[in-house]
């Protein structure tokens, strides 16, 4: 490449560098995991000797996005995934916050105990149930009055229901998104585009929740991928690829 070809290829690289600082805030709320179904009883048996009941029942309990992806499986491990692998928070700040029935909007790091799950599993997530709209009007208030006008707020969950979606529309109006994608898919095969999204370094493409298409056409199954490493929430790898960074 002669020096002339050199330079302009410098300048394209500085122009996406600068671009990509340039961009604005995104911050993914994630929907939450059922926390009264069988999973969870699991959980709470005081019989339960696998690790995450231990870990729950211990001095420093377990995060939310632990006990979450083990009530949810395939679903929540592809939105933790995904969502710290594309957030782009301010600094100081979380960038993957998680829908609760009783808490509010909390970062995905935080732990909890049998006490905590247990709350979660005596309120069903409904619009008009105060105990659960109360904390995350607040929260979500909260954080609209924080963010930059540039900031997208990205749900990952269904839109299709009253139960999140209104209440976080009315707070921050077009500034809520979801990944086009999502529309046509089920639980299943979110998670599992989540994932191969996350592990491929590939974003999607995202629309505003206001005057959305609900239902679409259902998209063609994905081609069957297997997931290495540890169970826990953002730690994937293909089988057969190199982590991030390795050669």
């Amino acid at each position: 490449m002669n020096p002339v070809a050199e330079l302009d290829e410098q300048l394209k690289r500085n122009v996406i560098n600068e671009m990509k600082n340039n961009a604005g805030r995104r911050i993914f709320l994630l929907s939450p995991a059922y926390a009264g179904g069988q999973r969870a009883r699991m959980i709470l048996s005081e019989r339960a000797q696998f690790e995450l009941a231990r870990k729950l029942r211990g001095k420093n309990g377990a995060s939310i996005a632990e006990v979450f992806t083990f009530l949810s499986g395939l679903y929540f491990r592809g939105k933790i995934a995904y969502a710290t692998t594309f957030a782009r928070p301010a600094r100081g700040r979380s960038g993957v916050l998680v829908i609760t029935p009783t808490r509010g909007l909390i970062d995905a790091g935080t732990r909890i105990h049998l006490d905590d799950l247990r709350e979660f599993a005596e309120v069903n997530i409904h619009e008009h149930d105060p105990r659960y709209r109360m904390p995350i009007e607040r929260d979500a208030r909260r954080l609209a009055m924080k963010l930059p006008a540039e900031s997208e707020l990205i749900l990952l969950g269904s839109i299709a229901t009253s139960k999140y979606v209104d209440v976080l529309l009315e707070i921050f109006g077009q500034q809520l998104r979801f990944p086009a994608d999502f529309v046509g898919r089920g639980d299943m095969s979110r998670g599992g585009l989540m994932l191969r999204c996350a592990a491929d370094r590939q974003e999607l493409p995202y629309i505003a929740v206001a005057g959305a298409i609900v239902n679409g056409r259902r998209p063609p199954k994905l081609t069957p991928r297997k997931y290495l490493g540890p169970e826990e929430p953002g730690r994937f790898r293909l089988q057969g690829a190199h982590p991030p960074g390795a050669r």
